[in-house]
């Protein structure tokens, strides 16, 4: 079966001539479909800029990134603009969500963006908040909602177009432990119920733990890999171990 996802021989480097800076060495994973990644490394690895680099946010300065095959670096704009509509779904840090709009606005925009019908538009939402368990706070705007509830606002509306790849960059990183284990349950019980392939940037070991395989990147390569087991506490034992042979604390892989 063709992977989802493969990275070939990407680099990233910044700035020209003698002024120059390596972000990204040179990159080689594949993803297949219903995997759940999570990308970890130091402060200045490249982990943003690779996930920057598989959303079409940047471009990368050699290699190539196939979706299902199609080298997406080869595109033109409009053709990525479509491509990332259709296929990518984004959670972030902060959220992203419209102050103007309410939690059940924010989830529909994608679809109404789109031109799918509000009798759709209704169920589709039904189901993904009720996945996230935020049936209850759709009529709210965002200043009403919980850190936790705005994420879970944020994931459901990258989820309602039910796209082949979920981007999420520090998900849970203005959290309270309370709502990250909660969205990262659902992220987690989203992967298996659904097989969703997802793709998480993190510093958090603990986070990580939910994903099924670790890839750590250092000084621009992969450095190691980490595939889980059976048990979600041996495998985050496991992902602490891998960061301080990397010569740092959970808190360093920021």
């Amino acid at each position: 079966m063709q992977p989802l996802l493969q990275v070939n021989h990407l680099r990233k480097i910044y700035g020209q001539k003698s002024a120059t800076c390596t972000a990204l060495e040179r990159i080689d994973f594949t993803m297949n479909r219903g995997e759940y990644v999570s990308i970890m490394g130091p402060s200045g690895s490249g982990k943003t800029t690779l996930l920057n680099m598989v959303s079409t946010i940047d471009s990368p300065s050699f290699g190539s990134i196939l979706y299902d095959g199609v080298d997406i670096t080869q595109m033109k704009t409009r053709a990525l603009s479509d491509f990332r509509r259709v296929n990518i779904g984004f959670i972030f840090q902060d959220f992203n969500l419209l102050d103007s709009l309410s939690a059940k606005e924010n989830i529909a925009l994608p679809l109404a963006l789109s031109g799918v019908g509000p009798k759709e538009i209704e169920s589709r939402i039904l189901e993904v908040a009720t996945h996230f368990g935020i049936e209850d706070h759709l009529h709210k705007y965002p200043y009403q909602l919980s850190g936790g509830q705005k994420q879970r606002t944020a994931a459901a509306r990258a989820i309602i177009r039910s796209p082949k790849l979920i981007l999420a960059d520090e998900p849970t990183g203005a959290l309270d432990s309370k709502s990250s284990a909660d969205l990262l349950q659902s992220l987690a019980d989203l992967n298996e119920s659904q097989n969703t392939t997802i793709m998480m940037v993190t510093h958090d070991a603990y986070a990580a733990s939910f994903s099924k395989r670790v890839l750590f990147i250092k000084d621009g390569l992969i450095h190691a890999e980490i595939i889980k087991g059976h048990s979600r506490k041996e495998f985050y034992q496991r992902i602490m171990d891998m960061i301080a042979s990397l010569g740092g604390s959970a808190d360093d892989i920021a």
